[in-house]
């Protein structure tokens, strides 16, 4: 099993680096997780519509490039379907036996994922119907991707 997380940007703050290299390290002995940042792309705020869209499809291209047309992609997206825990679980464990041998998770940067980057996606979810920081929203996915594997395996830490 295979996991990549595709993240527009890095994580600036030593406390998010942390936190990722924890949930990297934990998630070892269930499937290989790695993330691919790409740079976002600077644009001036409030530079309109159609800056922004250009600056999402430049991102997402970037992200997109890395993924095989087999691959099994999850967009991580606002407004989209919620899992709890439980059902984030056996869902992933159902992409896996399907015979995604790889699953991408797409993260946008502060304005979100392009139009293709969406349609490319074999499914889209969302966390909650807050907005979170596309830093904050990295360590969320890697804590429920270590429950989800902890729940598969019948092994203490979701209660």
């Amino acid at each position: 099993m295979k996991i990549v997380i595709h993240c527009v940007g890095t994580l600036k703050e030593a406390y998010w680096r942390a936190a990722s290299e924890e949930y990297l390290k934990r998630l070892t002995p269930y499937a290989q997780v790695c993330i691919l940042e790409v740079p976002d792309v600077a644009y001036k705020e409030g530079a309109g519509l159609a800056i922004e869209t250009k600056v999402k499809e430049e991102e997402c291209a970037k992200m997109l490039a890395h993924i095989k047309p087999g691959d099994y992609v999850c967009a991580l997206d606002l407004n989209q379907k919620e899992y709890d825990s439980v059902h984030f679980s056996s869902h992933l464990q159902e992409i896996f036996v399907r015979g995604g041998s790889t699953v991408h998770f797409l993260i946008g940067g502060s304005l979100g994922l392009s139009d293709e980057a969406k349609k490319r996606a074999n499914e889209s979810l969302s966390f909650s119907p807050m907005t979170f920081t596309h830093q904050m929203s990295r360590i969320i996915l890697l804590e429920q991707l270590y429950r989800a594997f902890k729940i598969a395996h019948h092994e203490p830490y979701h209660k």
